[in-house]
């Protein structure tokens, strides 16, 4: 197969297919005559498993891990069922966080109802920011630790 029928068989972009021939999950050979990349069975069989496992969140990190245990004999699985236990705990993590925010805006709409429009002074930007108050919170729980690397994880920008 070419990579244009490999593209169309899987429904993905032909681009796909390629990025995925150049970090070398796929390994088409090359055709003598013209210098097309020619498919396999075995390669739609790794791009219909990159494709599943990248619907179940896994990186192409960890599918080349997956595919370099199967190359090698070994069972990927001890693997897959690892980084999915890691992947949804991150994910319970970042809905927490999500339902968090969520109610902080929707608390912020509620309290903002009735305020009216503000120019800025020398002492606010936006009084509305700066006049809200988390309910049964103290300002300082709505604000997120800094990572290792001094970034609040959500926005990735350096905290004060």
């Amino acid at each position: 197969m070419t990579v244009n029928e490999l593209a169309r068989k899987l429904k993905v972009a032909p681009d796909t297919v390629r990025y995925y021939t150049r970090i070398g999950l796929l390994q088409p050979r090359k055709s003598a005559d013209n210098g097309y990349r020619h498919y396999s069975e075995r390669d739609e069989t790794r791009l219909r498993f990159a494709s599943r496992a990248k619907l179940l969140g896994f990186t192409l990190r960890d599918i080349q891990q997956m595919l370099e245990h199967a190359d090698s004999g070994e069972s990927p699985c001890p693997l897959v069922r690892s980084l999915i236990v890691q992947r949804v705990d991150e994910m319970r993590e970042q809905l927490r966080e999500a339902q968090a925010l969520f109610e902080r805006m929707e608390s912020a709409l509620e309290q903002w109802d009735e305020m009216p429009d503000q120019a800025p002074c020398g002492d606010m930007i936006c009084h509305l920011i700066e006049s809200w108050s988390p309910a049964g919170e103290n300002a300082a729980a709505v604000i997120r630790p800094k990572n290792e690397n001094g970034f609040d994880d959500h926005n990735r920008e350096p905290q004060a």
